[in-house]
């Protein structure tokens, strides 16, 4: 039987991965201390892997395909083929930002100021990279973590990865300027993409990951409606796209169906009883797919 050799993102993005898996259909465990998650499909195998190595262990061949970031994938200079951008985070549904900050009180205003000065950083290669675009020469130190706390006596200046800049703030530091923006994405070898039952497999899957990402925070709803008030309840519906209008044994009426934000259906649901909408039922989706 063939198997598709998947790279799950192991630590912050471990459980939204897995969630998201859950959501696309697959049932998806963590086995204590094991590095090789079950999954309800016999046609994948996956392997837990650092998002800072996902780049390196795909383009090698050790596995066909993995998500991981795009900050990763450009520090690594791995050669992989993007297949496809997944906009999940540990936090939300924003992209990630690796951004220069300093103290408040730093003298540093802008890149031209870090000429000579100390950087501590985990994206040693993008930030090296950035500096050169601008012209500037500084130390750049690779970061083992609890990079926050560096300035101002171990750095002048950090560049760290934020999505809310909570953090940042928490600890007396201000952002000076954006470096790179990351989303996770999912890629492949670049010979495992060219495999036509491997590549099948990926499509498929993404076609599952993408239709439970389009369904987050959507709800349908279903209503009957009477032939002469129809057009006043279809104005008061902000549709996913058209919605499905089908006719009843009831000549007179008809069935409408559409898709909205869960968040404004609270509003939504007096106003189409308002219009002359009956029988309205709410219900959750797992998949919209297009």
């Amino acid at each position: 039987m063939s198997v598709l050799k998947l790279g799950l993102p192991a630590g912050s993005l471990q459980e939204a991965t897995a969630d998201l898996f859950r959501k696309a259909g697959y049932k998806i465990t963590f086995p204590s201390r094991s590095y090789y998650p079950a999954i309800d499909d016999p046609e994948l195998h996956c392997t837990l892997i650092r998002a800072q190595e996902m780049g390196r262990y795909v383009a090698d061949g050790s596995l066909d395909c993995g998500l991981t970031g795009h900050d990763w994938i450009v520090e690594s200079g791995a050669h992989v083929t993007e297949l496809a951008e997944l906009v999940f985070s540990k936090v939300s549904r924003r992209p990630v930002k690796w951004v220069l900050a300093v103290p408040n009180d730093s003298d540093i205003h802008g890149p031209k100021d870090l000429q000579g000065k100390r950087i501590a950083t985990e994206v040693v290669n993008i930030t090296k990279s950035w500096l050169a675009g601008h012209g500037v020469s500084a130390q750049v130190e690779f970061s083992w973590g609890a990079t926050e706390v560096k300035p101002p006596k171990f750095a002048d200046a950090i560049v760290e990865v934020t999505e809310t800049g909570n953090s940042l703030r928490a600890n007396n530091l201000r952002i000076v300027d954006t470096l790179l923006t990351s989303t996770t994405r999912f890629v492949a070898n670049p010979q495992a993409a060219l495999d036509p039952w491997k590549r099948q497999k990926m499509d498929d899957l993404l076609l599952m990951l993408r239709g439970a990402m389009a369904a987050e925070g959507k709800v349908g709803l279903m209503m009957n409606v009477r032939k002469p008030d129809l057009a006043h309840v279809l104005n008061k519906l902000p549709a996913l796209k058209n919605p499905t209008i089908s006719p009843l044994a009831d000549q007179e009426w008809v069935a409408v169906n559409t898709i909205i934000d869960e968040d404004t259906v609270r509003h939504i649901i007096p106003q189409l009883k308002a219009a002359g909408a009956s029988g309205i039922v709410e219900y959750p989706l797992t998949k919209i797919i297009d």
